[in-house]
């Protein structure tokens, strides 16, 4: 909510303050950062949509071949017209345990729906993002050793990720210790034990498939965590998940991930949805939202808001987060998605990944450039060429974003490639046919 100040009310504050002009209140920043707008002259209504329909013609659709947490995927067409009903549009995120019964619906079907999807026995109405998903997850497990002062993180959990569990615990003052990932791709098993013989890890981090596309051994993980006592959470992807055995089925306690890519567009990082579940036992633990479902006072079905843990609800020293709000529309968009391709749709989409990502991947190792790791993969993959950042950089002008550059998380002359099913014969065709023309192999 924007209020804007009065005239005199900012006269009061400055006066308050000891200073004359707003410039004042900025003159502690170098004047080469500040900047003021120079705004055109005011248009009318039908000037203005020239104006950007202009403007948008201007702008040019990459060819899309990065992940690294966000993918570009087909969306069904009536996902969003169904998303703009204005009841579902305009509807406020839910507060009260007496919201509107059809968005406490909507909802509760989101959540069993995620309980399918991960094995798992009860999730939440959505968390923010993936990433701070991870964080409350990494929380949670905290609250439920209760004991130690070490977080373990595989190097494969998404470094954009792990930053934000970084960030989480800094009041906490635990040690996040980062686990590395073998010749295969994984996390190191024998590092891992470790970690864990001493006692002091209260929880432990991993994703599946890794931020590099690799299939994590869970079952060899959860054995650790069974033998250590220590919660596991895992970062999973829902659409891998079509095709995976859920973490739910190696024992994992919390099971997270980013809904992104079950009907949301890229849109500059957001807004998403992250998802989060968990087992029952430890419902009392978990953050955010619970949508249940019981009978009013006439014995009819009603949906309610059973629990929410946070600080403004409960005592402040029993609350499990002071996470605020879900993501109501984005989640929404996610239980849309899931119930329009239903369970062999979703299968479909991840089959369809994996070949367009095999098919790629083959063409470009007969070209000369070589595998990172020797682990299997899904449709994400990071491949390595010695003139990577050139040719990274030349496609991008040519209109095709090249994958991720890997440089700053530790891989030289690497990119991630994400191959999804949107991706066609001839876009994949034709980016092969210009990289052999550029002569880098």
């Amino acid at each position: 909510m924007y209020i804007p100040h009065s005239e005199e009310e900012r006269r009061d504050i400055l006066s308050f303050l000891g200073l004359e002009t707003l410039e004042d209140l900025f003159s502690h920043i170098d004047p080469s950062l500040l900047s003021k707008p120079k705004l055109p002259e005011p248009k009318s209504e039908e000037e203005l949509r020239r104006y950007f329909g202009k403007a948008s013609r201007v702008n040019r659709e990459l060819l899309c071949l990065a992940g690294f947490g966000a993918y570009d995927r087909i969306i069904p067409s009536a996902l969003w017209q169904l998303l703009n009903r204005g009841e579902f549009l305009t509807a406020y995120t839910p507060y009260q345990p007496e919201a509107s019964q059809g968005t406490l619906q909507a909802l509760f079907e989101y959540q069993s729906l995620i309980c399918e999807l991960t094995g798992m026995e009860v999730a939440n109405a959505s968390l923010y993002d993936g990433a701070s998903a991870l964080a409350e997850g990494i929380l949670m497990a905290r609250a439920i050793k209760d004991k130690g002062k070490r977080v373990v993180l595989s190097r494969g959990v998404n470094p954009l990720y792990a930053r934000v569990v970084e960030t989480y615990l800094l009041g906490y003052g635990d040690e996040i210790v980062y686990c590395p990932i073998d010749q295969d791709g994984h996390t190191d098993l024998n590092r891992l034990e470790e970690l864990l013989k001493d006692g002091q890890t209260h929880a432990i981090g991993v994703q599946y498939p890794n931020f590099l596309g690799y299939l994590e051994p869970l079952e060899d993980i959860a054995k650790l965590k069974n033998m250590y006592e220590v919660p596991l959470v895992v970062v999973a992807d829902p659409i891998a998940l079509s095709v995976l055995k859920p973490p739910g089925d190696f024992d994992a306690d919390v099971v997270v991930g980013e809904g992104q890519q079950m009907g949301l567009p890229l849109n500059f990082g957001g807004p998403y949805a992250g998802f989060f579940a968990t087992r029952e036992r430890y419902v009392r633990k978990m953050p955010g939202r619970i949508v249940g479902l019981g009978e009013d006072i006439e014995g009819k079905r009603a949906f309610t808001l059973i629990l929410q843990a946070r600080e403004q609800h409960i005592r402040r020293e029993r609350a499990t987060s002071n996470i605020c709000t879900n993501q109501n529309l984005t989640a929404l968009a996610n239980l849309l998605y899931m119930v329009l391709l239903g369970k062999e749709g979703l299968r479909e989409v991840a089959l369809h990944s994996l070949s367009k990502a095999m098919y790629m991947k083959r063409e470009l190792l007969r070209m000369g450039f070589s595998e990172v790791f020797a682990g299997k993969h899904l449709w994400e993959f990071p491949v390595k060429h010695p003139n990577m950042e050139d040719l990274h950089k030349t496609l991008l002008r040519e209109g095709i974003l090249f994958g991720v550059l890997l440089k700053n998380f530790g891989y030289k002359d690497t990119t991630l490639l994400a191959v999804t099913e949107k991706r066609t014969r001839d876009e994949l065709d034709g980016l092969l046919k210009k990289i052999a023309s550029l002569k880098v192999a």
